[in-house]
């Protein structure tokens, strides 16, 4: 709470001015505060278990943890008990969120709800279906993340009227695969014409289409039309379905041979070999439905065509394959959405649910229509918010529909949701509006002022707005909420590197430079150079080992021209430092992973992995072309193979992964987003870690990365507010000191 001086009125003896902190305040006035507020807002859960719904946990075959226990009890009273329509669980990275989910769908299970649907990012889709059939005795597990997912849907469809067996039922879908939509091209006919032209018609009735304004329409200008449309005399419509791509050779033999090829173990030799041997039907039939009796093959002998070690590999391999001989074409949200009935799907489990907050995204919108067919969903997340207001409006608008009609924020008559987020963000957001003014002729017979106004969002989160939609609906727990020896130490820590002497002259005439052109461009209201020379100057010292050409983005001009600073064997200050570090971590039989935001055009990955080489470390880069779904496995491998240091993009293990193998990380570079940095910050301090865990974050002296670090803190501290944790200042809560990084760095470079 800030200090505010008080003036005496006249006539009244002058009282002392208290000073007191928000968290001294709290800490004094807790207990009646809190007594208070349970009075006007009693609490949905008051920590006392529901019997028959602790039973149901008791009976799973892995037992939460009480804290984990307790959010699933929280959250089933508040879709049962209180019959609301969604529930949120912000849970600390690390504190088991899955493992909460699916304990939460086993107690729903108990009340009736009988099918369970999880969206999950699709590296961890197989981590669900592991950890359900670890978790739930007898669980049946659907997994639509492969080409036959519609085949799957069909067949759910056909057996809905059957008679229930009472086992549980979950639907794993990855978030890719579920975006709305189908694939479709243009449809017409052509009528040749004067002149050589050739005209498009309807194909159905024959009539020469027309634009807006009569003018007949050409063959080749309908081609480049991109929406569908219908013609309008007939109604037919000018487009029709087609399939995204043909197998090779189109044959059932080619389609299981690339099957095989993808197992472990098995290349096009031996996949031929199978083939003759055990015939096209039967080895399709394993692969779908027994996997287990693919592995355990015998010849006609009787004996087993792999070996163990080749079993063994090929059993981890497959554990994350997906096999189908079918088409994936029709997006399985728009099947749901058009041929399953209303409520087929009981609950409805978002994870990751911070990645559908954009307002536009196929991804945020084919949710929303999930969340409508379902009868409750529950949000997972460990950032539900990053610093604005609109983080939460389309994410609270898909889960809680009915709640932000009721408070007036719905659709306009042209269906747009733009008015609605701008009024939320005023209600509960901060907006700036931004008044320019200019004297001079701004008329042709008289002198005038122009006035012109823009808005421009800025973080922070009113506590109404969180009183409102968060708190009601929210279950917050810490990693430090667990207890016991759950969890080891964590520490962040911050090294700031010194730059060589020649890197800080470079440094500082580059940025002069620059600089100088960005308010000269700036001046002239264009903002073209505003993004070029900010990563220029956040990525420069890092990328110094080769010439630095900066051009300008429309014209080409050259605007600066850095040669290289440091030679190939030579290593720059903040490589010596991860050096460092990385011995001295080996020493104690800890291995490190290595965050690096450079990995495109400006890749340090390489030489980072040849200097830790050249000191007898040994050491993978984890790159963007290693599957999504086989990220898992490929860490795991580079395990088993000894491997000391990790190098890959935080944003490629963002989520999900449990790198428990590396309880040292080092973040070279952080980039703008703070999600990212929250999430992948957390990567090795979860459950099951056994070793302390220590995150150290590396700047440059004098460096823009210095200026975005702090910059970063602040962001983190604003959506940490809307994830339980009490700021020391009131107003925290409604920090307005800042745009988004970028422009706040930019501000603090023209301003310097």
């Amino acid at each position: 709470m800030n200090d505010l001086p008080w003036d005496a009125p006249a006539g009244h003896p002058c009282v002392p001015t208290l000073n007191i902190g928000l968290t001294e305040f709290i800490e004094e006035f807790g207990d009646e505060l809190l007594d208070s507020l349970n009075r006007s807002n009693p609490p949905v859960y008051a920590g006392i278990d529901n019997p028959a719904r602790q039973w149901v946990l008791e009976g799973l075959k892995r037992q939460p943890f009480p804290a984990q226990a307790q959010v699933v009890q929280a959250i089933a009273a508040l879709l049962l008990d209180q019959n609301e329509q969604a529930g949120i669980i912000n849970a600390e990275m690390g504190t088991g969120k899955t493992m909460m989910a699916i304990a939460l769908a086993a107690v729903m299970h108990g009340a009736g709800y009988r099918r369970t649907m999880v969206i999950a990012p699709p590296h961890l889709v197989y981590k669900w279906r592991r950890e359900i059939l670890e978790t739930i005795p007898d669980a049946r597990v659907w997994v639509l993340n492969g080409p036959d997912t519609l085949v799957k849907l069909l067949k759910l469809r056909d057996q809905l009227g059957d008679t229930y067996d009472g086992r549980q039922e979950f639907f794993i879908l990855g978030r890719v695969r579920m975006r709305m939509g189908f694939h479709w091209r243009l449809a017409f006919w052509q009528r040749r014409a004067g002149g050589g032209r050739s005209l498009a018609a309807c194909p159905d009735c024959g009539r020469l289409l027309q634009d807006q304004e009569g003018n007949l329409i050409t063959a080749e200008e309908f081609q480049r039309e991109e929406r569908r449309r219908r013609c309008e005399h007939c109604d037919a419509a000018l487009w029709t379905l087609m399939r995204p791509g043909k197998s090779d050779g189109g044959s059932r033999r080619n389609t299981i041979l690339k099957s095989m090829c993808r197992i472990p173990t098995i290349g096009p030799v031996r996949a031929e070999r199978l083939l003759s041997d055990f015939g096209e039907d039967f080895l399709a039939s394993m692969l779908l439905d027994n996997v287990s009796e693919f592995i355990n093959l015998m010849d006609a002998k009787g004996n087993f065509i792999f070996s163990d070690r080749q079993a063994k590999r090929m059993e981890r391999a497959m554990a994350n394959i997906e096999f189908g001989f079918g088409e994936g074409g029709y997006q399985p949200t728009e099947f749901i959405k058009r041929y399953l009935p209303d409520g087929c799907f009981d609950l409805l489990v978002v994870d990751e649910g911070h990645e559908y907050k954009n307002s536009g995204s196929a991804q945020g919108q084919a949710m929303g229509v999930l969340a409508a067919k379902a009868r409750k969903t529950v949000l997972l997340t460990g950032t539900l918010m990053g610093g604005y207001a609109d983080d939460l409006f389309y994410l609270l608008f898909r889960i809680l529909t009915r709640r932000m009609i009721e408070d007036g924020y719905q659709p306009n008559a042209r269906g747009s949701m733009a008015p609605a987020a701008m009024s939320f963000m005023r209600d509960h957001g901060v907006l700036k509006d931004i008044y320019t003014e200019r004297d001079g002729s701004s008329h042709k017979t008289a002198k005038g002022k122009k006035l012109s106004v823009r808005t421009v969002k800025a973080p922070g989160f009113g506590p109404k707005g969180i009183h409102r939609f968060v708190l009601p609906f929210t279950v917050f727990l810490k990693l430090k909420d667990i207890g016991g020896n759950v969890l080891p130490g964590y520490r962040e820590e911050f090294i700031d590197v010194p730059m060589s002497p020649d890197q800080e002259a470079a440094h500082r005439k580059l940025a002069q430079t620059l600089t100088v052109e960005l308010r000269q461009a700036l001046a002239r209201r264009d903002t073209t150079l505003l993004g070029v020379v900010l990563n220029v100057l956040l990525a420069w010292p890092d990328c110094c080992f080769r010439p630095e050409v900066v051009k300008h983005p429309r014209s080409r001009d050259t605007l600066a021209f850095v040669p290289s600073i440091f030679e190939e064997d030579e290593l720059m200050p903040k490589e010596q430092a991860l050096l460092d570090l990385c011995l001295a971590e080996k020493a104690r039989n800890r291995k490190v992973l290595a965050y690096s935001v450079y990995t495109g055009t400006r890749d340090t990955t390489s030489r980072m992995k040849r200097v830790l080489e050249q000191s007898g470390l040994k050491v993978a880069v984890l790159r963007a072309s290693v599957d999504t779904a086989k990220r898992e496995d490929w860490i795991l491998d580079q395990v088993d193979r000894g491997v000391d240091v990790l190098i890959t993009n935080p944003e490629l293990v963002k989520t999900g992964l449990d790198l428990l193998d590396f309880p040292t990380i080092a973040v070279m570079q952080t980039g703008y987003n703070v999600y990212t940095v929250q999430q992948a910050a957390r990567r090795s301090w979860r459950i099951g870690q056994k070793q302390d865990v220590r995150v150290i974050f590396f700047g440059y002296i004098g460096s823009s990365q210095i200026t975005c670090l702090q910059l970063m803190a602040k962001k983190i501290a604003v959506s940490q507010s809307t994830s339980g944790d009490v700021p020391e200042s009131g107003l925290d809560s409604l920090n307005q000191d800042g745009d988004s990084v970028e422009m706040a760095l930019a501000r603090q470079l023209i301003n310097a």
